[in-house]
C-alpha cells in the first residue's frame, strides 16, 4: 500500500486530476472553504498521519498562495511525515531581485513562507530565473517544459525555422531551443518605462522568409508578445508563433492574442485558461504526465536528472 497521497487546491483541480490519473491513484479528500470575508479554511477529510502528502497548486494569485500555505499547515498539524508542494507555476517569480531601491524580493518571501508553513520539498517548472532555486532551504525539483515542447516542435517539422527571444533575459532559453532544433536565432531588444508596457523594441537578427517561434517562460498581458510578433511580420516573416510555458494571460491578453498576427500560441496547462475567452489560437500541451513521473521517481528515491535538462 502506497504511503503517498495527492491533494489538490482549488486553483487548478483539472491539472491535479490529470496528474493523479497518470500516477494511477485518486486525489485525496480535502475540504476547502471560503468564508464571506475571504478567509480560507482547509480540512483533510481522511488521515494523513505518517503519509507523504503532495499538494498540487499553481500559485496564480495571492489567494492561491494563501490557500497552499493553509493546506501545508493543516497537513503538518495532522502529523504528515512529509509535505511536498507541487507548484507547476511559481507566482511572484518575476520579483527575484532588487532592481531598484525600496522594493521587495517577492520570490524569496514566498519561498520562506513555504518553509515556515511546513513544506519539505517543492516541485515546479520553468522558473522565471534559475537563481530562485537558491531561495529555498529544502530540496527543489525544477523541471523544464522543453521536454514537452521540443518533441512537439519536432513533430511539426516547421521549415526555415527561426527561434526568437522576446527580450535579452530569454536569450539563453531561446538559444538552447535553436541549437537543439538546428534553427536560426534572433533577439528582440526592448525598453520599458513602466512595468507591463514596452516603450521601444528592435530586432537583432534576420527573419525575412522564415517561420518564427517567439520563445519565453510566460506570457502575461501579451503586450510585448503581440508587438514583437507584429514587428517580425513586418520584416517579412512567413509565419509567427509563440511558445510560452506559463499562460498567465491577464488584462486584455486574450483579446490581444485573438486580434494579433500570431498563427498560434503554444502553452502548457500549468495555469488554467479562462473558459469565457477566445482561445482559438491557443494550443495547450499538458505537463501533467511530467509531474506524475517526477512524483513517482521521488517516491521511489530514483534519479530525476533527465527532467532537469533544458
Amino acid at each position: 500500500m502506497s504511503n503517498t497521497i495527492l491533494f489538490s487546491g482549488s486553483a487548478h483541480r483539472e491539472f491535479a486530476q490529470k496528474v493523479a490519473d497518470h500516477k494511477g491513484c485518486k486525489l485525496g479528500n480535502v475540504k476547502l472553504q471560503n468564508f464571506s470575508d475571504g478567509e480560507i479554511q482547509a480540512s483533510y477529510e481522511e488521515t494523513v498521519r505518517g503519509k507523504e502528502v503532495y499538494i498540487i497548486q499553481p500559485t496564480v494569485c495571492s489567494d492561491s498562495i494563501m490557500e497552499l500555505m493553509i493546506m501545508i499547515d493543516a497537513a503538518k498539524r495532522a502529523s504528515a511525515a512529509k509535505i511536498i508542494a507541487v507548484v507547476p507555476y511559481y507566482g511572484y517569480a518575476r520579483q527575484d531581485r532588487k532592481d531598484r531601491p525600496r522594493v521587495a524580493i517577492g520570490a524569496k518571501l514566498v519561498a520562506k513562507m513555504l518553509a515556515a508553513a511546513g513544506a519539505h520539498r517543492i516541485m515546479t517548472m520553468d522558473l522565471h530565473a534559475d537563481q530562485i532555486q537558491g531561495f529555498f532551504s529544502f530540496p527543489i525539483d525544477h523541471m523544464f517544459a522543453s521536454s514537452i515542447f521540443l518533441p512537439y516542435l519536432e513533430e511539426q517539422k516547421i521549415p526555415n525555422l527561426t527561434i526568437v527571444a522576446p527580450d535579452t533575459g530569454a536569450t539563453k532559453r531561446a538559444n538552447n531551443y535553436a541549437k537543439y532544433l538546428n534553427a536560426d536565432l534572433a533577439i528582440c531588444y526592448k525598453q520599458r518605462k513602466v512595468a507591463n508596457e514596452v516603450s521601444e523594441m528592435t530586432l537583432i537578427g534576420e527573419v525575412k522568409g522564415r517561420n518564427v517561434i517567439i520563445m519565453d517562460d510566460m506570457i502575461d498581458t501579451a503586450g510585448t508578445m503581440v508587438k514583437a510578433a507584429q514587428m517580425i511580420a513586418n520584416q517579412g516573416a512567413l509565419s509567427v508563433r509563440a511558445m510560452c510555458s506559463h499562460a498567465v494571460l491577464s488584462g486584455p491578453a486574450y483579446e490581444r492574442i485573438a486580434e494579433s498576427v500570431l498563427t498560434e500560441l503554444i502553452v502548457t496547462d500549468s495555469i488554467p485558461l479562462r473558459t469565457d475567452k477566445d482561445t482559438s489560437k491557443i494550443k495547450v500541451l499538458s505537463v501533467s504526465k511530467l509531474f506524475a513521473d517526477v512524483i513517482n521517481r521521488v517516491e521511489k528515491h530514483e534519479s530525476i536528472s533527465t527532467h532537469f535538462v533544458q
